[in-house]
């Protein structure tokens, strides 16, 4: 009988602290990232740093997908489809908001969970090093001079990029044309062929081309200074439109709350590493951190901020 009840006692230690169902299979399997983006862009570059960093600890291994087009629809619309079990996540960036701004596809918030809010980073508009604009009031200037002469790129279309440039077109009434690209890497690599003029950009990603002295910023839609040299909307006196990427996680609707905590801490612990935080602020991002409810909170508000700028300006899904 002894025998027989140190047995039971030891199998329901082990049921106590063993996890099980979906939490158990967040710890075990590997995770998938899906990236809306394209590869190199900033959403790909924290995705990668993030997957580094977790196998360094000996967490589950870090599978980083890209899945990008559609205004980044393929990868949010395959996230969303995704099992519920922790194991698959989607890497939110303002497309994310701007498409459930616009309710793109039937697209909502509702459609996942809020896991963590990993960085933010500047959103600058970027020409040429060689371009004769050294300022945006220089660039203004010569796109009413010259209606319809100048290009703006940027990964896109409808998203935060897409979003303002159409502020500054309206807010300066120049009239310009506009080139969406799958993201913004290819849009740069028009911009450096000279085949457009200008591309708002997501900071990490420009970042090299801005230290090596290629690529020149000439204003940035943050609500103060992310870049000491580049204004502000505000400061360059056009429009005040305050706005910064974001990079977060989502998990697909109705995964257990249990498994959303366990991805959480497995992640913040990575993300305060000093190791990915030195790489943070080398790609320009400032930490975040914020995981669960506040981040759902972010995610909101900012999805209403999108939906005041897109009636606006009459920005419309393709």
């Amino acid at each position: 009988m002894t025998t027989i009840r140190l047995l039971a006692a030891a199998c329901a230690a082990i049921a106590i602290t063993e996890p099980t169902g979906p939490a158990a299979l967040a710890q075990s399997k590997p995770i998938k990232i899906i990236v809306p983006y394209t590869p190199a862009s900033g959403p790909d570059i924290i995705s990668r740093m993030l997957g580094e960093q977790v196998g360094k600890t000996g967490g589950p291994t870090i599978v980083v997908e890209n899945r990008p087009g559609g205004g980044a629809m393929i990868g949010i619309g395959e996230a969303a489809r995704a099992e519920p079990d922790g194991n698959t996540l989607l890497l939110a960036a303002n497309a994310f908001t701007v498409n459930a701004a616009m309710k793109r596809n039937n697209m909502t918030l509702a459609n996942f969970e809020p896991v963590c809010h990993l960085a933010s980073a500047a959103m600058p508009l970027v020409v040429q090093a060689s371009a004769k604009w050294k300022t945006v009031q220089e660039l203004v200037a010569d796109a009413k001079a010259n209606p319809g002469k100048i290009t703006f790129a940027s990964g896109g279309p409808a998203t935060s990029l897409h979003v303002a440039i159409e502020v500054l077109r309206l807010s300066t009434k120049i009239d310009v044309n506009y080139v969406p690209y799958g993201g913004t890497a290819p849009a740069i690599n028009t911009l450096m062929g000279g085949h457009v003029q200008a591309v708002w950009a997501d900071y990490p990603t420009v970042a090299p081309h801005l230290k090596s002295g290629t690529l020149r910023a000439l204003v940035s839609t943050s609500p103060k200074r992310m870049l000491p040299e580049v204004p502000t909307m505000a400061e360059a006196g056009l429009e005040n439109h305050q706005d910064e990427i974001f990079y977060g996680l989502v998990a697909p609707a109705k995964t257990p709350p249990a498994a959303i905590k366990q991805v959480s801490d497995l992640i913040t612990g990575a993300m305060k590493a000093p190791e990915i935080q030195a790489k943070i602020a080398q790609q320009g991002m400032v930490y975040a951190g914020d995981c669960g409810a506040p981040f759902g909170e972010l995610l909101r508000s900012i999805v209403a901020r999108y939906e005041r700028v897109i009636e606006a300006a009459g920005i419309k899904a393709n």
